[in-house]
């Protein structure tokens, strides 16, 4: 009787219209992001390069010390490496990144560049210095390693900041 029940039930529920749902869309794989601080770099081969080639064109060395890992770090390069800057700013600023690895948790690297620049102990990413090509420095250290908030002051913030060099 149980047996007759049940497929009673299955034909009745079989007789009425079904319903296809179909299959969500995969969602998309997450875009990997563009990296813009070689872990592996001789960094100080790639500072010396930089000063060198800001020098023979006449134009500033821009020293970014960040990571990839830091969306700060990130944000930056994207404004720097965008084509509106260097349309803007492409002949006059001259821009390298040199990964630091973690400084914030003792798992720093190319410290030591920094500490040229007068910065004794790096506690956030990124940090961008700009120097002639002789090797002065042209902005303060204090405004130097106050980028950790890069990704908010957006691409109005930083291109009217690199327009402030145009007096210097």
């Amino acid at each position: 009787m149980m047996l007759k029940l049940a497929g009673s039930v299955l034909l009745a529920l079989g007789a009425g219209q079904a319903t296809v749902t179909p299959a969500p869309e995969p969602a998309a794989a997450p875009q990997p992001h563009k990296l813009y601080y070689p872990v592996g770099a001789d960094a100080a081969k790639v500072y010396d390069q930089a000063l060198a080639k800001a020098a023979a064109d006449n134009a500033r060395a821009v020293i970014v010390f960040g990571a990839d890992w830091c969306h700060d770090s990130r944000a930056l390069g994207e404004v720097l490496g965008s084509d509106a800057f260097r349309t803007e700013f492409g002949s006059r600023f001259e821009v390298t990144f040199i990964d630091v690895g973690r400084p914030q948790s003792g798992e720093g690297r190319n410290l030591d560049l920094v500490k040229r620049l007068g910065v004794k102990d790096l506690k956030s990413t990124p940090a961008m210095f700009v120097l002639r090509g002789d090797g002065k420095l042209l902005n303060g250290k204090k405004d130097a390693v106050s980028w950790r908030n890069a990704e908010s002051r957006g691409t109005d913030k930083v291109f009217a900041w690199f327009r402030g060099f145009d007096k210097k």
